[in-house]
């Protein structure tokens, strides 16, 4: 492959990761209505994912989806609301709280991983069990640190 080929298709890689995080959120939401919870907003089901993957502090699931501490403890009041979550406090630092499924929010977990399920068998049956395979062992690989850039790597000539 020619090296503008190259560079082409890795412009192309956010972009398709981007498409597949919307085809299995867009499907996620369709299973959690068709199961009669309430309309979740992405908002809402990011905090669920980072929750669910163990990160439990407002301001680490904030830093995450790049939104403002602000933002993260309207969606999380939001969803206190809904019984979906509740703050907590940090046993090792009082002053600290954390984020916690209800009852409620771990059902609405369940029916998300049966959802998960069934799109994962559903994306196996349209591209291929090797074609999975890979994708799924070449995005489970480490990736490193973030690459960051001062002003300097980016001046142009």
């Amino acid at each position: 492959m020619s090296e503008t080929n190259d560079v082409m298709q890795a412009n192309q890689i956010l972009l398709n990761l981007l498409s597949g995080f919307y085809w299995l959120d867009e499907g996620l939401q369709s299973y959690i209505r068709a199961r009669g919870w309430p309309t979740v907003t992405r908002p809402q089901s990011m905090v669920m994912a980072n929750v669910v993957m163990g990160v439990r502090y407002p301001s680490e699931i904030a830093r995450r989806l790049g939104i403002s501490r602000q933002a993260i403890h309207a969606t999380l009041k939001s969803m206190n609301e809904m019984d979906m979550v509740r703050l907590v406090d940090d046993p090792n630092n009082m002053r600290v709280k954390l984020v916690e499924l209800t009852e409620t929010g771990e059902a609405m977990r369940r029916d998300a991983q049966r959802a998960m399920t069934l799109m994962t068998e559903e994306l196996i049956r349209r591209i291929g069990k090797q074609a999975f395979d890979q994708t799924a062992a070449t995005l489970a690989q480490d990736w490193g640190a973030p690459l960051s850039f001062s002003p300097e790597d980016v001046a142009r000539d």
